[in-house]
């Protein structure tokens, strides 16, 4: 007995599919199927709201430049006697909201430049 003849025929029984389901089957099926959108994501109206926030004044501009700054201020390297004992990486990334944030930051650097003519190499 080849143990290849005996187990296509098994393999090929079992992933069989019909293609012609009848009405009362389309409903069971459809049942068991998660859907895409049967979670809530709790952070998406802070995020819309974060990306619709317009930067039409200067104070403004400043002060967002001024408070989420350009890169991130975790990352540090451990250092003991001048050696490096260890790497703590950017944790910025955990932030939930960290694109809409530098999203907004752009968004303000790019006023003052553009629209108010400023320099802007000392937010960068």
């Amino acid at each position: 007995m080849k143990v290849n003849y005996s187990t296509t025929k098994k393999i090929f029984l079992a992933s069989w599919v019909s293609i012609n389901q009848t009405q009362e089957d389309a409903p069971v099926a459809q049942m068991h199927r998660p859907s895409a959108k049967s979670h809530f994501n709790i952070l998406k109206p802070i995020r819309r709201w974060l990306d619709n926030i317009q930067v039409r004044d200067r104070p403004l501009a400043h002060r967002l430049c001024k408070l989420i700054p350009s890169d991130c201020p975790f990352e540090r390297d451990v250092k003991l006697f001048g050696k490096t004992l260890f790497h703590i990486p950017p944790l910025c990334k955990l932030n939930p909201v960290y694109e809409e944030l530098v999203g907004l930051r752009f968004r303000a650097l790019c006023y003052l430049a553009d629209e108010c003519g400023e320099d802007v190499t000392q937010y960068c």
